[in-house]
């Protein structure tokens, strides 16, 4: 009896408050969760990190920083593989593949997986960020909290939505970007009813971030200078500098993880990865964690940690050098995080594209100013690399655009920013259709977009649209068995199978009406001669939109369904519309 008292007391709540209001208080619950989410995994990292650089890595010193992200990486696989014994996907692309296949369900795993993994991962010293994983965790409450109370498949989207504002929100202090964050990236649509709810979740975020953490953000910039119109011409060629770099991040990022995909064995990846990414870090100690130290340095102008615990120190101050590092850890930086992902490692790539945006921006701004007629504002152009590089790799320029003004504290930067923002997306969006969250969703064609008609067809399954009504005539039998086949059934579609149900042609009705009434045929015709191979079928497992393309190509109302050429039923295409309009018309409600 104690046992149902809960569920008493939820029906209880459920019964006696609207969906409005149950979304409402969800909502604001979700960006409390985010916030404490973002708390939690913050301190576990930063407990980690301080830990190990206060003990094993002051006694061991340079030598350690090569080891320790191979071992948290490790700690990350043994965690996922023995003990969790579950996948745990990389945040951002989880929480899209959610909303596009799972009707946004997640495990409640996802509810602290993210959180460990990502916390061996990051605060080792792998080169990967806090957000994605963050973004997951509040997610997974989002959709867990949403199937507890039974909400809608709109209204459990919303909730997913709601999550992942609430996290980017928390994680930068940043309330607006997060909301902009969310209708760029999780691709959201933005509605009255959709409204209020992002903007309770994101605000709550907020405030339980800055309740736990303080007021400090993670990019405390202050602009030291002005901008000034003569500064638009070389922030358009910056615009375009960065749109570059984010198609080689995109590029590089795609190209490491396809070759890891190739080796099966997850401690092979461990090992390859392992040395990969310390020999990295050897070279460029700046590479090693989150890395948001580095990015405050850039930020102010400082290029030494290029040279900290390095085997170039005796190079320190000198600004050719320093010129040819930054260009180099540029270029590895992307490296680093695929490796690090690539190996078995869970983090986000966040961190590292404000990694990339805020050097880029110093090594563009130091290159000018060797020359005597430049003297570019260096923090300037650090601050536009990043949203320059949200915006390319993301694809996402206004939260590019409003996060950087929000953790200035101010819109002095507006115009650099929507300058290179815009210029670095179109280059980027030009060269590379699809963004590292995307790309391998829309290769799979499980991408959650814009586009209402591939919204819904991405969320239809063949297998919830099989007929199975159809009489099964075997390809050995005669016209008569064929016609009690008729007789009996209620299609004119006869599929022909052979003894292992493999599907060998397709009788219709039509082509054997003459034939029917002819009895003495029925012993002398066989069904092999009266059948036709299929031209055309569907596969069990195909995407919604190939089916819906096939239909539009060949022009038939049934094809077959098969799986290994065994034969399941037929779809038609009266069944694909009439469920398309009715989950059109569950999404649209309002």
């Amino acid at each position: 009896m104690k046992n149902r008292t809960p569920l008493k007391l939820l029906i209880w709540f459920r019964r006696r408050i609207s969906s409005h209001q149950l979304i409402l208080l969800l909502s604001i619950m979700a960006g409390v969760i985010s916030g404490i989410a973002a708390f939690i995994i913050k301190n576990a990292v930063h407990f980690i990190k301080e830990f190990l650089t206060g003990g094993i890595i002051g006694q061991f010193h340079d030598y350690m920083y090569v080891i320790l992200p191979s071992a948290g990486i490790l700690l990350s696989v043994l965690f996922i593989h023995m003990i969790l014994r579950r996948k745990v996907g990389h945040g951002i692309p989880m929480t899209l593949f959610a909303i596009s296949k799972t009707r946004g369900r997640l495990s409640p795993h996802n509810m602290y997986s993210s959180i460990v993994s990502s916390a061996f991962t990051v605060g080792f010293g792998g080169s990967a960020g806090l957000e994605g994983p963050t973004v997951a965790t509040s997610a997974a409450w989002g959709s867990n909290m949403g199937r507890l109370f039974g909400v809608s498949y709109r209204q459990m989207i919303l909730l997913l939505a709601c999550s992942s504002a609430g996290a980017m929100s928390a994680i930068f202090k940043a309330p607006v970007a997060g909301i902009v964050f969310v209708l760029e990236v999780i691709m959201i649509d933005l509605t009255m009813s959709s409204l209020i709810p992002l903007l309770l979740a994101s605000l709550s975020g907020a405030l339980v971030s800055f309740l736990f953490l303080g007021m400090d953000v993670l990019v405390p910039a202050e602009i030291q200078s002005a901008f000034v119109i003569s500064e638009v011409p070389y922030f358009l060629i910056f615009g375009v500098f960065t749109g570059l770099v984010s198609v080689y991040f995109t590029k590089t990022f795609k190209k490491v993880q396809q070759l890891f995909d190739h080796i099966k064995n997850r401690y092979s990846k461990w090992i390859i990865g392992s040395v990969c990414l310390g020999v990295i870090i050897y070279f460029l100690p700046a590479i090693y964690g989150e890395g948001y130290e580095i990015i405050n340095s850039a930020l102010r102008g400082e290029f030494g940690y290029l040279f900290e615990s390095s085997w170039l120190s005796g190079l320190s101050g000198n600004l050719y050098a320093a010129l040819i590092l930054l260009a180099i850890l540029v270029l590895l930086k992307v490296v680093a995080t695929a490796v690090t992902f690539g190996s078995g490692g869970v983090g986000g790539i966040f961190a590292p594209t404000l990694f990339l945006g805020a050097n880029s921006g110093l090594l563009f701004a130091l290159a000018f100013n060797q020359f005597d007629m430049f003297s570019l504002p260096v923090d300037h152009f650090a601050l536009a690399g990043m949203g320059g590089l949200i915006a390319g790799v993301l694809h996402a320029p206004l939260t590019g655009i409003f996060l950087i003004a929000e953790i200035t504290g101010g819109y002095a930067l507006i115009f650099p920013l929507m300058i290179t923002a815009t210029i670095s997306y179109a280059i980027s969006r030009k060269i590379e259709k699809n963004s590292v969250y995307t790309y391998q969703l829309r290769r799979r064609g499980e991408l959650f977009t814009h586009d209402k008609d591939q919204v819904v067809l991405s969320l239809m399954d063949v297998r919830s649209l099989i007929e199975t009504d159809f009489s099964i005539i075997h390809e050995n039998a005669k016209l008569g068995d064929l016609v009690e086949g008729i007789i009996d059934s209620k299609r004119d579609i006869f599929p022909v199978l052979d003894d292992e149900k493999n599907l060998k042609g397709i009788i219709y009705l039509n082509d054997v009406r003459n034939l029917m009434f002819d009895v003495d045929m029925y012993d002398r015709i066989s069904v092999k001669e009266l059948m036709h191979a299929p031209s055309a079928y569907v596969s069990i497992d195909e995407p919604m939109h190939q089916v819906a393309r096939t239909f539009q190509v060949t022009q038939y109302y049934n094809l077959p369904v098969l799986k290994d050429g065994k034969y399941h039923g037929f779809v038609s295409r009266s069944n694909v519309f009439s469920a398309y309009r009715n989950l059109l018309r569950t999404m649209s409600e309002e």
